[in-house]
């Protein structure tokens, strides 16, 4: 089960950094990820290096109209979004945290949704620049992370998720049982390497940029 990209071709790969904004990532934040924002040096050194590498990197920033006319059942999943204190477009909560700030003429796809491609040009984006593999990072990895990766799998892309460049929050106990954030983003990446994309550390992950790519050790 699972599979391995073996090999990173530079030209014909993305890295995806999800939803790393203010309202997750900074401290008091309405949806704060403490282990996100502990997560940041590691996703910055990832972003040097594949910037230097000639990666493109694309960010997605989940966002909703300040009328919550968007906001379907994150109305009822989420309190902090349906008050509209968090994740309202063009509010400094919704902006990309400076720790990880797209660098000028890098992509910023909004979206409304989990994954970031669902209702967002990100498929046509990466497409029309030849990408066939896809990095993902971010925040949080059960959620927006696992969605993403999951619809580029459905999509057939090489999916690869950048498992020390994610993070998560801590989970209540809604009648099945509390999980812990380490606990949460152990079991998300478990699932991700059984069933949709092979799961690697930064370190391993920049190691593969180095080699050739051979499509026949896909």
């Amino acid at each position: 089960m699972g599979y391995r990209v073996s090999a990173i071709d530079p030209a014909r790969t993305a890295l995806i950094v999800v939803d790393v904004q203010h309202d997750f990532i900074s401290p008091g934040a309405p949806m704060e990820s403490p282990a996100g924002r502990a997560m940041l040096p590691t996703l910055v050194g990832l972003l040097d290096a594949c910037r230097r590498a000639g990666i493109l990197v694309v960010y997605t920033a989940h966002v909703h109209r300040a009328d919550g006319s968007d906001l379907g059942r994150y109305g009822d999943l989420y309190p902090p979004i349906a008050s509209g204190a968090a994740l309202v477009d063009g509010s400094p909560g919704s902006e990309i945290h400076p720790d990880v700030a797209p660098v000028e003429g890098e992509i910023v796809v909004k979206k409304h949704r989990y994954s970031g491609f669902h209702g967002t040009d990100l498929d046509m984006l990466l497409r029309g620049r030849g990408i066939t593999t896809v990095a993902v990072t971010g925040v949080t990895t059960e959620d927006c992370v696992h969605a993403t990766a999951r619809d580029a799998m459905f999509r057939d892309y090489w999916t690869v998720v950048v498992a020390d460049a994610c993070a998560t929050y801590d989970h209540p106990d809604l009648g099945w049982g509390a999980m812990s954030a380490e606990e949460v983003h152990r079991t998300a990446l478990v699932v991700l390497a059984q069933s949709t994309a092979d799961v690697v550390t930064a370190e391993e992950f920049l190691a593969r940029v180095r080699e050739p790519a051979v499509d026949r050790e896909r």
